[in-house]
């Protein structure tokens, strides 16, 4: 086995870049937050984002060639993303009724052989369209929870990570290059609008509000169907995700 020799930056210079990185921290924190239920404080997440950005300069080797921003904001958002998970400020209530809407979307594209329109889902959980959307809305701060942002590449990764329940305690048994083949597949399922939505969010990084502008709605809106579209997608997933029997 090849032993690496690269060595980590010394304590001093480990200081620069953690002071000379603090606005970097600052920076991701904001435009996390604009994603965020109201109740999480921007200061929490600059506090636990420069504890990301300490790990990340006393981990630093220069001798590898990776420049440091790039590898600081890997672990800046890392330990953003994994206090937000901590919280878990979404009511029990909440996450059964996003199973629900789930296990209904799926057994309504059986039964009428395509995707069902969001009012078909809605009458069929006994709900009007008013109180569906608002579902949608409490919805979202699972969403938001474990979120991540796109690779550099543009490949649509973070949904990966937002078709997969691990509260729940679901048992994910796919390699990660088959999860996204799998993902490929049921994003060509979806509504072009939903398909575009989620394209704009989390490939392109636009906002609520930018991606609002596009469509002509309100930030409330696209929230909606993106969230839909993320319900859409766990339910074409669910059979993929299911844990495998063993014998």
């Amino acid at each position: 086995m090849r032993v690496s020799t690269a060595i980590a930056v010394d304590p001093a210079t480990r200081d620069q870049l953690v002071m000379t990185h603090v606005d970097l921290v600052k920076a991701m924190a904001s435009r996390l937050r604009r994603r965020l239920p109201s109740q999480v404080e921007i200061s929490e997440l600059v506090s636990v984002g420069v504890l990301g950005l300490i790990d990340a300069a006393t981990r630093y080797q220069p001798t590898l060639g990776v420049p440091f921003d790039a590898f600081a904001r890997r672990r800046i958002q890392g330990a953003m993303l994994d206090a937000l998970r901590g919280l878990d400020w979404v009511p029990r209530s909440v996450r059964k009724m996003q199973r629900q809407s789930e296990e209904i979307t799926a057994r309504l594209r059986q039964t009428l052989g395509r995707e069902p329109e969001t009012e078909e889902i809605a009458a069929a959980m006994g709900m009007s369209i008013e109180d569906y959307t608002h579902l949608l809305d409490e919805i979202r701060t699972i969403e938001v929870a474990v979120a991540r942002p796109a690779q550099s590449d543009g490949e649509p990764t973070s949904l990966i990570d937002l078709v997969i329940d691990s509260g729940s305690g679901q048992q994910v048994q796919l390699e990660r290059a088959e999860l996204r083949q799998h993902l490929s597949r049921a994003l060509r399922q979806l509504p072009e609008r939903e398909r575009q939505v989620l394209s704009l969010s989390y490939v392109q990084d636009l906002t609520l509000s930018e991606i609002g502008k596009v469509f002509g709605v309100s930030e409330s809106r696209v929230s909606q169907i993106r969230t839909q579209a993320i319900l859409r997608l766990r339910s074409l997933l669910r059979p993929a995700l299911a844990p495998k029997e063993t014998h």
